[in-house]
């Protein structure tokens, strides 16, 4: 089970959040992907499946208020499985944020990268239990206060 990629696209088609956990995509390949895959997505009907193929991978996807969390996977990866992580994804984001909204992405994208990062290493899962990652940002966010409070004395 490995995630190759993962986006977060508004409804609009504005790209909010981009990964990449393989390194043989070229720019312009990605650039042409997240092209492709998020007017796909955004395209299709929201009774429609979740699941779609894109090239050599697998596309799901869900929507969350106003945001599409867009993940791509290995042709033969469990579909539900990865709607789970995008699912515990969000979850934590919210608790981080308390009701995470398209703002908090924008205006703290660094944290959003720091919570993917907490809970996907390589495209797979490394941490699934929510108050483990959100004690490790904490713990983050206090050594990088810390830095800064000496930085400035």
């Amino acid at each position: 089970m490995a995630i190759r990629f993962m986006l977060l696209v508004s409804r609009q088609g504005k790209i909010r959040l981009t990964k990449w956990f393989t390194s043989d995509w070229t720019a312009k390949e990605k650039a042409k992907a997240v092209k492709d895959v998020s007017q796909t997505v955004l395209s299709r009907r929201t009774k429609m499946c979740n699941v779609l193929e894109y090239k050599d991978y697998k596309v799901v996807y869900r929507r969350y208020a106003s945001l599409f969390f867009i993940a791509g996977t290995d042709p033969d990866d469990n579909e539900l499985l990865t709607l789970e992580i995008i699912h515990r994804y969000v979850e934590v984001l919210d608790k981080w944020f308390l009701n995470v909204c398209e703002l908090d992405i924008i205006f703290n994208f660094q944290q959003a990268y720091a919570i993917m990062d907490e809970l996907l290493i390589g495209g797979e899962m490394q941490e699934s239990s929510k108050r483990s990652a959100i004690n490790s940002l904490k713990r983050m966010e206090e050594t990088e206060k810390s830095e800064q409070a000496s930085l400035i004395l």
